[in-house]
């Protein structure tokens, strides 16, 4: 074990999270393959080592670690972007069955290498979160999102993928007023079932909220993105 795999336990020991030798390898894998990668292609202003372990990776998975999400549960990260929370979780949570999508082409091909060179299997897919909410209705057992949307915009892309009883986890910022989502996500069949503050290991603060799918999505949501930003629920 190197002295950056050696880093990587350390740290993510800081936040109460165990890994073992070979998942060090694997996450310091996907931070050599992302810096790389970042100098073509744009995935993150991130790029400093110690500065990627903790907003990227511990960031990722501290919030799931808090939860309990079954064995082999399936779900969707939304507009995944470089794949933050889904590849540090998959890392984390190898169980886990993961669907990545995001708009952008070039970051989809990224994430279909970058899988391959951690040695994680999951879906890609490059298609805009409202299309593919449409097609691929209450099928997973949560969703995903670390996005600066505001929350009611995020809902109505997130909420309707996930089966009913399922959730919406949605890594936000503590900054964010969270009851100006409840008519959204009352709208869309869902009621907010905890809202959580808590730090990193280095102090910042951060917030997850969970949504509890409590029946089906109406079938109008969710809308096209121009009527989303537009009109917010």
């Amino acid at each position: 074990m190197n002295e950056k795999e050696r880093y990587i336990i350390e740290e993510f020991k800081k936040a109460d999270l165990t890994i073992n030798e070979d998942q060090a390898r694997q996450y310091l894998a996907l931070y050599e393959f992302m810096i790389e990668y970042n100098k073509n292609v744009n995935l993150t202003s991130i790029t400093e080592f110690a500065d990627v372990v903790m907003k990227h990776f511990i960031d990722s998975v501290l919030p799931f670690s808090r939860l309990d999400i079954p064995d082999r549960a399936s779900f969707i990260d939304v507009g995944t972007g470089a794949g933050f929370p889904a590849l540090p979780l998959m890392l984390f949570r190898p169980d886990l069955k993961a669907t990545l999508c995001d708009s952008l082409g070039k970051r989809c091909i990224y994430l279909e290498k970058v899988c391959t060179e951690i040695g994680v299997k999951a879906e890609i897919i490059h298609a805009r979160s409202e299309e593919l909410g449409r097609k691929r209705r209450e099928c997973f057992d949560f969703s995903t999102a670390r996005a600066v949307s505001a929350m009611p915009v995020l809902s109505e892309y997130c909420i309707p993928f996930v089966k009913v009883g399922g959730r919406f986890i949605a890594l936000k910022s503590v900054n964010e007023d969270i009851s100006t989502a409840e008519n959204a996500i009352n709208l869309l069949g869902s009621r907010i079932e905890s809202i959580s503050d808590y730090k990193l290991p280095n102090s910042d603060d951060r917030r997850v909220v969970i949504v509890k799918k409590i029946s089906a999505t109406p079938a109008k949501y969710p809308r096209s993105s121009a009527n989303i930003a537009k009109k917010p629920l």
